[in-house]
């Protein structure tokens, strides 16, 4: 491999923007990906992009800065990114989860989120195959769209060969030398770069090591998403809706209902079980609908659910930027411009320290 100014490593979303912002700002980049572009994290989203994380208004703050930018992206003279605007409807059970809502929603305001308490008959009319559940109110974003996943980092890769990156793929990194700028990779080669970033999600800590960083991640967590039978002729169209207590999550996908509901653990049949259970619960209408196994792959998280992004100065530099803890699809654009303004020693507009390794987010 010859050198490079800079080494991405991990060709999911993530790593893409990264790549796409720095080469877009005359920043020799080559980054390199353990299998195919995107079959990581990215591969297992529900392809919605929000702005409203309850309880975390810095990741909240990335996702509006994010949206925008998804907006703005130039995919191809005349071309889009696909954004369906379906809305984002938080069911609340509790008077206790409706007073956590409100405590959060100045810091969401202020982030930029435009979300807002409805209550109980507005839910149902904004999602009407929600059965009787006993419901006290709900949390309404209109920032919520269906988009495409695979097209997003298509179109990343896409920019950033255009920009002038290099992007090498089926290529596992083993190991980091940072104080050398080595990358090494498991079929023995080795790249030399003046600054290395570390976006590799799940495989990530045990090579941010290497650097003398110890981030302090969950192991990697399976993530599982189900889809139901055809649905009846007629049904219509929901918002991503999200139930609160017991977590289930659901949209619209094309004629089916596609259904998530946490991690399956160790014990994935009783998980399956429990989400069918859940989702009988939540839609009666649709309980006799089967559901099946849409997607599964590895997802980082952090033990607050937002990413680490921070910066080691050199030479050789190093950064990272992962534990994105499912927000990566929604963090994306903005990651990559923060990663590209902390390398460049530039303003990114946003107090990065609430991002970076620190005791205070050890959990």
């Amino acid at each position: 491999m010859t050198d490079t100014r800079v080494a991405v490593i991990g060709g999911g979303v993530i790593g893409l923007s990264i790549a796409y912002h720095l080469a877009e700002a005359g920043v020799e980049t080559t980054l390199l990906e353990r299998g195919a572009l995107g079959s990581g994290a990215s591969r297992a989203t529900a392809d919605v992009v929000r702005s409203y994380f309850a309880g975390n208004p810095v990741s909240s703050a990335l996702a509006v800065r994010s949206l925008d930018a998804y907006r703005a992206f130039p995919v191809r003279p005349g071309a889009d990114l696909p954004l369906r605007q379906v809305g984002y409807l938080v069911l609340f059970s509790t008077p206790e989860q409706v007073a956590a809502f409100e405590a959060d929603l100045p810091a969401q305001r202020r982030a930029g989120v435009d979300v807002g308490l409805i209550d109980v008959e507005e839910a149902r009319e904004r999602n009407p195959l929600l059965g009787d559940l006993p419901l006290v109110a709900a949390a309404w974003s209109p920032q919520a769209y269906v988009s495409d996943t695979a097209a997003i980092v298509t179109a990343y890769a896409e920019a950033a060969r255009r920009s002038g990156a290099t992007l090498i793929t089926d290529r596992p990194v083993s190991r980091i030398d940072s104080s050398a700028g080595r990358v090494f990779t498991e079929d023995g080669g080795e790249l030399t770069a003046e600054a290395v970033i570390c976006a590799a999600g799940a495989w990530s800590p045990a090579l941010v090591r290497g650097a003398g960083v110890d981030l302090p991640m969950t192991e990697p967590i399976e993530q599982e998403l189900l889809v139901t039978d055809p649905l009846p002729p007629g049904t219509p169209e929901i918002p991503c809706t999200l139930h609160a207590a017991s977590g289930l999550l659901s949209r619209t996908r094309g004629d089916r209902l596609l259904v998530g509901m946490g991690y399956p653990g160790p014990d994935r049949e009783a998980w399956r079980r429990e989400v069918a259970e859940r989702f009988a619960e939540t839609y009666p209408g649709l309980s006799e609908l089967a559901l099946h196994p849409a997607v599964t792959g590895l997802r980082d998280a952090s033990p607050d659910r937002r990413a680490f992004i921070g910066h080691l100065p050199g030479p050789p530099a190093f950064l990272y930027a992962t534990g994105f803890s499912g927000h990566g699809l929604c963090n994306a654009p903005a990651a990559g411009e923060l990663v590209r303004d902390l390398y460049l020693d530039q303003d990114p507009g946003i107090d990065v320290t609430a991002f970076a390794v620190g005791r205070q987010r050890t959990g």
